[in-house]
């Protein structure tokens, strides 16, 4: 009996198709499962195999003929399809076909995609709050199908909400799916857990679905309440007695206290953030209106109590007043002066015992405490206590430091040029408190933006602070000031100096335009002459100029910085185009003129070919050259009796056809444009022939015919190389002086 067997294998099991085939071709699969659901990502392997095949071949397809998105790999008589990782293309029906010899048999399994990888998310509205609602949202990321998603929310064992996603998706990908319920929480919720379980029933029959789950606990908050205040010994006192106030707040979480005194303009003035408030050495200053506030995340809650501190009959004064302004890194004396006590004892502190950072010295009825090198550790309200036998005064004094030392800096982000927009920036450097600072800019009279800068009470440090401004310059600016005025004042205190300010003189710079060139005498001249370029160019500040020439690949080669480009006595060489470009630090603008330099003829060259000494008979080309600038008029002549004779020469060539005696003679070129002209003249010797039987001889015929195309040629070529190096005439005379 002939069997085979067909072994799939998934991600956490082992699939076995066996195809059991005997004379009736039974087919049997184990298991009877006929499809495996994959988890997108994950690996899984398709094993099909034969037990009595010795050599099995195997294929595999999908049942709709789409790719198989994985990796076939046969051995023996197993064939094992891998698909790493699990992906949307792989939820298809595989089939793997096995033959034996003339035997084929096929099966079938299908793959199901499903991701549900990650716990569910549980987020807050907001911190709960006894009594205010807040939103719980649970959302499940990255699902699919999401249509088999539920998702339930529960608060401690009760369920909150269930929800089904049954709408089936439009595509296939995997989407976050969430919940969302409002509730109120309440003082039993405290401690309470909740718990969002999101459930994937991805089987069609009674297999459990895929479960997961996320707990958090509910951190219920109370706003502070019931803030209470206790007073030890009590509210009246004396002066020199101490008090405890301890306060107490409920809440949760726990409150936290802060203790502060009302100053006379209704602001507080923060001194603790200990439950308890201790005041040591109380004076009659220390009388007035205590606030304790309990805080915490989601509100406040605030008692107030009032001191009541009675005066001692002697007096202390303490200067230089109740408040002084101290720059940082001065030197500052704080003197306690009493009177009406002949004995008096001194001590100096800050009102809430820090460290006094300064030197203290008593002498007589007077007391002095010199900070040196003010610093920001120097912010305290200092005490002076004063000891009259039993009786006990205090007397303060609040120092503020502060730093203004510097004046302002103006700064430009760039050269300021008619019509581009630059930016002014005023800094103030090093400054404290800036809370207390106003900048103004002003141009000329008109102010053109003011800055107040507001307290930030996370910092207490030197900074530098600036306002910036953005304005397009115009030629009217030149000479207008920018003035940055700095003002550092309170209206509590009195210091100096209240105000600092910077000027800078506005210099508006124009870019080069209307650049022009001027050439005396003209641009086109005959060498030897002398020229002069002049450049000017309009601009503030007035433009540099540069003279360049531009070279043949079409740089510029720089010659020369002078306004006026002269040239004593031009040569051809000196043709060309020259630039000249006026620059400054706004901007570059270009001017060019071309420069023609004309020569007079030279150089003629008159030959005849094949020489100056012919044979009657012979054909004679006598030709003449010249190259030049402006191209030239060639005119071939031959002298007679009555003068010269002008020759009908075709490009400077002209040519002898079988001389005669009678061509002999002198032969003369003229070359000539508008610039001048050049003569050039040879003597053609033509001799006779002798008489003989062998004048007309083949040879000789043979080798008149091989001149004959020899000369043709060769008046060719003269031809040609005259025709490219002549053209028309041109008058210098009548050019006109040109302006550019």
């Amino acid at each position: 009996m002939f069997r085979k067997m067909f072994v799939i294998f998934g991600a956490s099991n082992i699939l076995w198709m066996v195809f059991a085939v005997s004379q009736a071709s039974q087919i049997d699969i184990f298991p009877s499962e006929p499809e495996i659901f994959a988890q997108i990502g994950d690996s899984v392997s398709l094993t099909c195999s034969t037990a009595s095949c010795e050599s099995p071949s195997f294929s595999w397809r999908t049942q709709m003929d789409s790719p198989l998105n994985g990796k076939v790999r046969n051995e023996g008589t197993t064939s094992t399809l891998t698909m790493d990782p699990v992906s949307f293309g792989n939820e298809h029906q595989y089939l793997c076909t096995a033959i034996c010899g003339a035997m084929k048999l096929e099966k079938a399994i299908q793959v199901k995609i499903y991701s549900f990888s990650k716990d569910p998310e549980i987020h807050l509205s907001s911190p709960p709050e006894v009594g205010k609602p807040v939103t719980v949202m649970c959302s499940v990321p990255d699902v699919y199908p999401f249509e088999r998603l539920e998702i339930e929310l529960k608060k401690g064992n009760r369920s909150m909400k269930i929800q089904d996603f049954l709408e089936p998706s439009e595509k296939k990908a995997q989407e976050t799916k969430s919940l969302e319920v409002t509730f109120p929480p309440t003082d039993e919720d405290i401690g309470k857990a909740l718990v969002c379980q999101a459930t994937l029933h991805i089987y069609d029959d009674d297999s459990p679905p895929k479960v997961r789950k996320t707990t958090k606990e509910l951190e219920v908050y109370i706003s502070p309440k019931d803030t209470a205040i206790s007073v030890n010994p009590s509210t009246r006192l004396q002066e020199g007695d101490s008090v405890t106030m301890t306060c107490t707040s409920a809440g949760l979480p726990a409150p936290r206290i802060l203790w502060s005194k009302k100053l006379d303009n209704g602001k507080l003035q923060l001194l603790s953030e200990n439950a308890t408030l201790t005041l040591i050495s109380m004076r009659a200053e220390d009388s007035g209106i205590y606030v304790c506030e309990g805080d915490n995340p989601v509100g406040k809650d605030r008692k107030e109590v009032e001191l009541i501190v009675q005066e001692k009959n002697f007096t202390v004064e303490i200067l230089p007043g109740p408040q002084i302004a101290a720059q940082i890194g001065d030197s500052v004396v704080l003197t306690c002066d009493v009177r009406d006590c002949d004995s008096p004892s001194f001590s100096w502190r800050t009102q809430i015992d820090s460290p006094l950072n300064g030197n203290a010295r008593s002498e007589g009825s007077k007391s002095t405490l010199t900070l040196s090198a003010v610093s920001l550790e120097n912010e305290h309200f200092y005490l002076c206590t004063v000891m009259c036998g039993q009786r006990k005064l205090e007397k303060g004094i609040q120092v503020k430091p502060y730093s203004f030392s510097s004046d302002p800096e103006i700064e430009m982000s760039g050269p300021l040029v008619s019509g581009n927009p630059v930016t002014v920036s005023c800094k103030v450097p090093n400054v404290y408190p800036f809370d207390w600072l106003e900048i103004e800019l002003f141009k000329g009279e008109s102010i053109m933006m003011n800055k107040i800068f507001s307290k930030d009470v996370s910092k207490k440090a030197l900074e530098t602070k600036s306002l910036e401004k953005t304005f397009i310059p115009t030629t009217e600016d030149t000479g207008n000031v920018l003035v940055c005025l700095a003002r550092l004042s309170t209206d509590e205190m009195e210091f100096e100096p209240k105000q600092r300010q910077s000027t800078q003189t506005l210099y508006v710079n124009v870019a080069p335009r209307d650049t022009t060139i001027l050439v005396s005498p003209s641009s086109i001249l005959e060498e030897g002459s002398s020229v002069n370029m002049t450049c000017a160019s309009d601009g503030l500040p007035a433009p540099k100029i540069l003279w360049s020439r531009q070279l043949s690949n079409g740089d510029l080669q720089p010659i020369s910085e002078n306004a006026t480009l002269t040239f004593m006595s031009t040569k051809m060489e000196d043709s060309g185009i020259y630039v000249c470009e006026g620059i400054n630090q706004a901007g570059i603008s270009r001017k060019e003129v071309e420069l023609i330099i004309q020569v007079a003829p030279k150089d003629i060259q008159l030959t005849a070919f094949p020489s100056e000494s012919v044979k009657e008979g012979d054909t004679v080309i006598i030709s003449c050259i010249c190259g030049n600038v402006p191209p030239t008029l060639i005119i071939l002549k031959k002298k007679a009796e009555t003068g010269y004779t002008v020759l009908q020469s075709t490009d400077g060539a002209y040519t002898i056809h079988r001389a005669q005696l009678e061509d002999a003679g002198v032969y003369q070129c003229e070359s000539k444009n508008e610039v001048g002209s050049q003569l050039r003249s040879l003597t053609l010797d033509v001799k006779g022939r002798e008489s003989n039987k062998d004048y007309f001889s083949p040879e000789f015929l043979m080798l008149y015919c091989a001149s004959a195309l020899i000369l043709t040629a060769i008046g060719m070529i003269a031809y040609f190389a005259r025709r490219a190096n002549m053209t028309g005439s041109y008058s210098l005379v009548e050019a006109q002086r040109t302006k550019v």
